[in-house]
């Protein structure tokens, strides 16, 4: 088995999605011997945005081979995406570019696009500020990360993809203690429903 793991936090040692992520790759590690991590830190080593296609000697292109690459070989694929105004951040959008590769990982038919990436098992660690889980409250309508993320995976062909969720982190130290704390006994029921 292969897991694949993506931090995109700037806050480094104060992010709570790079602790969730680390919990939930620590998981999987204790619970399936013999498992083969890959980390890719987003923040650290920035991948540069979309653009042209990069020459052949380009060393952008190399490093975006790379990158798909890891993402196809991987079984599991967690994710720390914390939202930065509403959405996600720059770094992890410039991640997925570079996996929404066309004959690669989704391809158009004559029935619509086709996901070419099935089969792997995506999970987000996505720590919040506030609230937007509530469904009907204003919060939730400005949701533009958890939705898009969805939309992105079901595109590649990804069925199987759960997040696991820290809201209301900057409301009170006392709620972000308890939001940490919910997210993190969330790891193990993961782990469960996959054996």
């Amino acid at each position: 088995m292969k897991l694949l793991h993506i931090d995109a936090s700037a806050l480094g040692a104060y992010s709570v999605s790079r602790g969730l992520t680390a919990a939930v790759t620590a998981e999987f590690v204790k619970n399936h011997p013999g498992i083969e991590v890959t980390y890719r830190d987003l923040h650290a080593a920035p991948l540069g945005h979309w653009g042209l296609p990069a020459g052949e000697n380009d060393p952008a292109a190399a490093e975006g081979a790379a990158v798909l690459e890891e993402f196809l070989a991987a079984d599991v694929v967690v994710i720390g995406a914390p939202m930065y105004n509403f959405g996600i951040t720059s770094s992890l959008k410039a991640w997925i570019d570079r996996i929404a590769v066309a004959g690669k990982t989704f391809q158009y038919t004559s029935a619509g696009p086709e996901g070419l990436a099935g089969g792997k098992r995506v999970i987000v660690a996505s720590s919040r500020g506030g609230v937007y889980s509530l469904p009907g409250s204003p919060a939730a309508g400005m949701d533009f990360q958890e939705p898009y993320l969805r939309a992105v995976f079901a595109f590649l062909g990804v069925t199987d993809i759960e997040f696991v969720r820290a809201e209301g982190v900057a409301m009170s130290d006392d709620h972000k203690t308890q939001a940490i704390g919910g997210a993190i006994a969330s790891i193990g029921g993961l782990l469960r429903k996959a054996a």
